[in-house]
């Protein structure tokens, strides 16, 4: 209940336009911002990539903040950069990872719009890629419920004309694992999170205890060796150790070969661990986020546990 209480109440901080402005622009909240941002552009963001990568062998997915987007200036400057972060991680020949929320690029203005943008940026993707190895993708990432039936829709659709997408499941949501059993069919590239945003009970788990459970079980559908004859690629984001080593059991018992799947965690947050997987030979990528509209994307991070309240006080504090 608290857990719930405080996502919310985080949730409606992150939509408050009042809010969002003085989290921007005042300097108390520098450390906060800071934790779990790549501050700059698509250039030093892929800078920061390139140290990453040459100095851990960890990738990244970049992420251009912006989200529940209703002017469409805004919707083309996230589009724009979103093409520049593509390119420049082409130029720098790194994976060209790029996530993208639907509601950034178009939804909220016109279904049609976003449908046309999604496209532009897959096809970037793929000329930016020019067939090098790795795991080149446009990542549709997963909002509130309102938009999931849409963002699986484009995803497949887009898959089926041969663009590079990749699509992300949340564990909260009772549904998921029939959608997941659909992507492992299709031989989908599905990366698998816990779920930042607070739902409606009904349709959803209750309790950490219970999402938790179910992400294991997810796990373990994703790691079958059936999903591996399917061609399925499976990308597990979590920080949780004990789920990290579940899978990578499940893995070695269904045949699957290191490389074949990946772990995912977010920037600033133990990335001590993920240093330490890519020691042990896994392949582990960083969710980077980058731009000036940073509060709504940190505010999410900071509601998925009310532990998490110090660091916004203390921020607030200096």
């Amino acid at each position: 209940m608290i857990r719930r209480f405080w996502q919310s109440a985080m949730i409606g901080l992150a939509r408050s336009p009042s809010v969002r402005h003085f989290m921007q622009t005042s300097r108390a909240t520098s450390g906060v911002r800071s934790r779990y941002i790549a501050i700059g552009d698509a250039a030093g963001a892929v800078a920061r990539a390139q140290t990453l990568w040459h100095d851990a062998g960890i990738r990244v997915s970049l992420f251009y903040l912006g989200e529940y987007v209703d002017d469409p200036a805004l919707v083309e400057e996230n589009v724009e950069a979103k093409l520049d972060a593509a390119r420049m991680l082409g130029a720098a020949g790194l994976d060209v990872h790029v996530s993208v929320d639907l509601t950034q690029v178009g939804h909220m203005l016109d279904p049609g719009l976003a449908r046309r943008h999604l496209d532009a940026l897959a096809a970037a993707v793929g000329e930016a890629a020019s067939g090098r190895p790795g795991l080149h993708v446009l990542m549709l990432d997963m909002e509130d419920r309102s938009v999931v039936d849409a963002t699986i829709a484009l995803h497949d659709e887009l898959a089926r004309r041969g663009r590079p997408v990749a699509l992300t499941l949340q564990a909260n949501l009772e549904r998921t694992a029939d959608d997941l059993e659909r992507q492992v069919r299709r031989g989908s590239r599905v990366r698998l999170v816990k779920g930042a945003f607070p739902e409606p009970r009904s349709g959803t788990f209750p309790t950490r205890a219970a999402i938790k459970a179910n992400f294991r079980r997810l796990i373990d559908q994703m790691l079958a060796s059936e999903a591996l004859e399917q061609g399925f690629y499976p990308i597990i984001a979590t920080h949780d150790e004990r789920l990290i080593e579940h899978a990578r059991e499940h893995a070695e018992a269904n045949g699957w070969p290191v490389g074949a799947y990946e772990f995912e965690m977010l920037l600033g947050v133990r990335e001590t661990v993920a240093r330490q997987l890519v020691s042990e030979g896994e392949r582990v990528r960083l969710y980077m986020p980058f731009g000036h509209d940073w509060w709504p994307y940190t505010a999410r991070r900071i509601g998925e546990t009310p532990a998490n309240a110090w660091l916004l006080a203390r921020s607030l504090v200096g």
